[in-house]
């Protein structure tokens, strides 16, 4: 069985089920596009599929009548390939999203419930680890209740559960042998199998049970959904991140602060194009998150960022965040110059920096002031900025 530190990203794909309608939680929204937490169910799932370095691509299934709220939930996440529409049932909105994967197929795919947004590193990598060229794998819990068989509202028997269990996704398959199950289920007249592992069943792939988790569950109606919120609380922590920022004037007719250009007498001297604010604002969620700093990531002695565009710096930052389970709460720049004048632009650059960052404008604020003629920006020299970033992380990162 193959290890998965030693298995390329490329031939690992994720197939994530979003197209079912959730009418048992009694609420207008499906239950993927429900926010917990501040961010909705399919984000955290996705993000949390993510988390695992051996994940490549991520085909998602989805519902027609879902396709602006897809956008919008996804916006800014990496790895994802164009939604694909889903069927009737499950088990048709799996076909569907195997056959998107039929022109670069992957040794193993993983499917998984968009419901399930707790499902952790460590369970994916159990899953993983477990299959091979002829075998499947899905995570299990026992069943530690007494179980009983009711008929018409009476007791008529108590069932053994040493050998029960409850299935969880993700339910991990060799791709084309899981794709040919569900072809032959579907030629069959088969189309209202509950799992891949009872497609897989049918045409004779064996699986493995490995050990899922408790906090692996799928939310269904409203009592998993207030659970859901407690459980969010309790394992988030806020962190704070400070950056700081200095560029020189130069030769130029503009500057570009907070990803907006700005015509000028001068431009700003910079390896990028000098962005002093997205260059603070970055470094304030990589400090954040303990990870480094621009310079580490986006060496100046490194010619491919000659200059770039700094909103790809900021993009970076929030990524990682994102990658950690994490979400950027507010991002605050102050910017200390004679000129520019700053105010005229401010909601641009709010807006700018909101679009960048994935978040609502509420939650960004920039503002600037001068340093009374005072020192190298009083005399005009350069621009200073500083910045700071709040984000929410999982308390066990």
């Amino acid at each position: 069985m193959p290890n998965p530190s030693e298995t390329s990203a490329g031939t690992i794909a994720a197939l994530v089920v979003a197209a079912g309608r959730g009418t048992r939680l009694g609420r207008e929204l499906p239950k993927q596009y429900v926010s917990i937490g501040g961010r909705t169910v399919l984000q955290r799932t996705l993000e949390a599929l993510l988390s695992h370095e051996a994940v490549g691509t991520i085909q998602v299934v989805i519902s027609e009548e879902d396709r602006a709220r897809y956008a919008a939930a996804v916006e800014g996440l990496p790895r994802l390939s164009s939604p694909v529409i889903g069927g009737a049932t499950r088990q048709q909105s799996v076909r569907n999203g195997l056959e998107a994967l039929v022109s670069g197929p992957p040794a193993l795919v993983l499917v998984h419930d968009a419901a399930r947004p707790f499902v952790s590193r460590e369970t994916i990598g159990r899953v993983i680890a477990a299959c091979d060229a002829t075998h499947g794998a899905i995570p299990v819990m026992p069943v530690t209740e007494t179980v009983k068989r009711v008929e018409s509202g009476m007791l008529t028997a108590t069932i053994p559960r040493e050998a029960l269990a409850t299935a969880q996704t993700p339910q991990g398959f060799p791709y084309a042998p899981l794709l040919a199950a569900h072809r032959k289920a579907a030629e069959a007249g088969n189309h209202e199998l509950t799992d891949d592992a009872a497609v897989a069943a049918l045409a004779g792939i064996e699986v493995r049970a490995v050990e899922g988790s408790r906090e692996n569950v799928k939310l269904t109606n409203a009592e998993d959904f207030d659970r859901a919120e407690r459980m969010l609380a309790m394992a988030t922590e806020t962190r704070i991140g400070q950056g700081f920022d200095v560029h020189q004037f130069g030769p130029g007719g503009s500057v570009w602060l907070c990803g907006v250009e700005i015509h000028h007498d001068r431009g700003l001297i910079g390896h990028s194009d000098a962005d002093v604010g997205l260059h603070a604002l970055t470094d304030a969620l990589l400090g954040a998150i303990g990870d480094g700093d621009i310079g580490q990531h986006f060496p100046p002695s490194d010619p491919k960022w000659k200059g770039a565009s700094s909103d790809r710096f900021l993009a970076d930052a929030v990524r990682r965040v994102r990658e950690r389970g994490g979400r950027v709460v507010n991002l605050d720049v102050t910017m200390v110059c004679e000129s520019p004048k700053i105010s005229p632009h401010r909601d641009a650059m709010r807006a700018r920096v909101a679009e960048i960052a994935g978040i609502d404008v509420s939650r960004v604020a920039v503002k600037a002031t001068t340093s009374e003629k005072m020192g190298f920006t009083g005399r005009g020299e350069g621009i200073v900025a500083l910045a700071t970033a709040s984000v929410a992380m999982p308390t066990a990162a």
